[in-house]
């Protein structure tokens, strides 16, 4: 009796190693299109290798992170379109290590999938190399993980991780911000990758809507709306470091205004904001009323239109607002920093009680 190799019998349980193998063919391009000259490694190996090499820093820092997009996967697989949720993953990540004043360097995923589709994983690492030219970083490796039984047919998981670079003098941390300080909103693309729980819940479940459905206060589908992808900022965010002091900066990401805000304040200091100094993108408005959810719950749970807060000196206003705005931003004052009373860190009028 002839024994089947081991590669088919793991075949056989759900694991493929043959189109693993094909997966990294197939993407090598895409993978070696982010790399400059500091990648020192080709897709396949063990490990990536970043030389640092010299930045100019007097005294370098690095600066990590890592996220997800959560289930804002599920809106991709119910659109059958992957190829933009990978720039959501990277913008999650670089958009974290930014606002401590952090050039990204390199990023890292980690994919996980019940049977491997060539189709839609090499989708999603386009999303992500495409991220990652956005952000100027290189995408040096990964993992990519067949798990039958823990993931059912067609659903896949995604985690990113970044590291960038900083000079210990130039962190930004939120000890130079003062009262009198003004808090600028940069627009966001839309929900960008928070909240979909309860997007989902009130869209799907609630309202019964398709993905294919074109929705007429959203001017495009259901689907087209909820993919768009997360907004990245670290370049322009870069470019006005060079010129404006920025006291301190906000991912306005899950939690909203009303958690992310208080990360960054200083002891006595509290952000007023003021609701009516943007235009907030119809997305949001849609969801409230349509899900019954209250402004407060609003403004915890989703960005509402402002993606990053950059606090400046109040002379710096015009100057910072113009220099963002040439940098394909919109920009707009969006509130100031008071002296905090009973401990009061976050005031948005006719949301907050």
């Amino acid at each position: 009796m002839t024994e089947q190799s081991p590669s088919s019998r793991y075949s056989e349980a759900g694991v493929d190693i043959d189109k693993g193998n094909a997966f990294v063919s197939r993407i090598k391009n895409l993978v070696s299109d982010t790399h400059g000259r500091r990648v020192l490694t080709d897709i396949g190996g063990f490990s990536g290798l970043f030389a640092i090499g010299n930045n100019d820093l007097k005294d370098p820092v690095l600066v990590a992170s890592t996220d997800g997009v959560g289930t804002k996967l599920t809106v991709a697989k119910l659109c059958k379109r992957h190829n933009t949720i990978g720039i959501d993953l990277v913008a999650m990540c670089v958009n974290d290590v930014v606002v401590s004043g952090a050039r990204p360097l390199f990023f890292l995923d980690y994919f996980a999938i019940s049977h491997l589709d060539l189709e839609v994983a090499t989708e999603v690492v386009e999303g992500i190399a495409k991220g990652c030219k956005i952000s100027n970083c290189s995408l040096i490796g990964g993992e990519t993980a067949e798990m039958p039984g823990l993931y059912q047919p067609g659903d896949y998981d995604l985690a990113g991780f970044v590291v960038g670079i900083m000079d210990r003098n130039d962190i930004i941390d939120g000890s130079d911000i003062r009262v009198g300080n003004k808090i600028i909103g940069l627009a966001s693309s839309g929900l960008h990758s928070n909240g979909y729980s309860l997007v989902r819940k009130v869209i799907f479940e609630e309202l019964g809507l398709d993905v294919e459905e074109q929705v007429e206060e959203l001017g495009c589908t259901v689907g087209e709306e909820l993919l768009r992808p997360t907004r990245i900022y670290v370049e322009s965010i870069l470019k006005v470091k060079k010129n404006i002091q920025l006291n301190g900066l906000i991912h306005n990401t899950g939690g909203g205004f009303i958690d992310n805000i208080p990360r960054i304040l200083p002891a006595g200091c509290k952000a007023i904001i003021n609701p009516d100094s943007w235009d907030a993108p119809p997305i949001f408005s849609f969801l409230a009323n349509k899900g019954n959810i209250s402004k407060e719950e609003m403004y915890r749970t989703f960005n509402m239109g402002i993606g990053m807060m950059v606090l400046v000196d109040d002379d710096a206003v015009e100057d910072t607002i113009h220099q963002f705005e040439a940098h394909g931003e919109k920009a707009f004052v969006i509130g100031e920093v008071k002296v905090s009373e009973a401990g009061e860190t976050v005031e948005i009028p006719g949301v907050t009680s």
